[in-house]
């Protein structure tokens, strides 16, 4: 499944994925990753869950996270959830690559059984209907 939380720049989005992934260790059977553009909630996320700054792997688009995504899953059939915080809006130019990159996820969901909670910087009202269905 994939969730995707809509709000403004500064209302606390990170925050909130950071404990929704905290509090996931507890009950996963799998192993979880926590995927951000930069370092500095790197030590508020449980040393349980693995830790990937995406700045460290040149990704510019969403075909390059898709690949990205493909690699990490590929590496470790355990994984149970991604939260992927601060990313998605630098990579995506647009609602379409957006739209694109989610259908392409939604594949992973079903194939792997990984979920996916995502943070995007926008308003609910801003979402096109082809995310709305995400919108947790």
């Amino acid at each position: 499944m994939i969730h995707v939380f809509c709000k403004e720049r500064g209302s606390g989005k990170t925050k909130a994925l950071v404990n929704l992934a905290n509090l996931k260790t507890e009950e996963a059977k799998g192993n979880l990753v926590y995927i951000d553009d930069d370092t500095r909630v790197m030590l508020e996320v449980d040393r349980n869950i693995r830790f990937i700054c995406s700045q460290d792997f040149k990704i510019h688009n969403y075909k390059d996270f898709y690949g990205f995504m493909c690699g990490i899953i590929s590496k470790d059939y355990d994984i149970e959830a991604i939260f992927i915080d601060g990313i998605l809006n630098d990579i995506c130019k647009s609602n379409e690559d957006m739209v694109l990159l989610l259908s392409k996820l939604e594949y992973l969901v079903d194939k792997f059984h990984v979920n996916f909670y995502i943070n995007i910087n926008c308003s609910e009202r801003e979402i096109p209907e082809e995310i709305k269905k995400y919108v947790a």
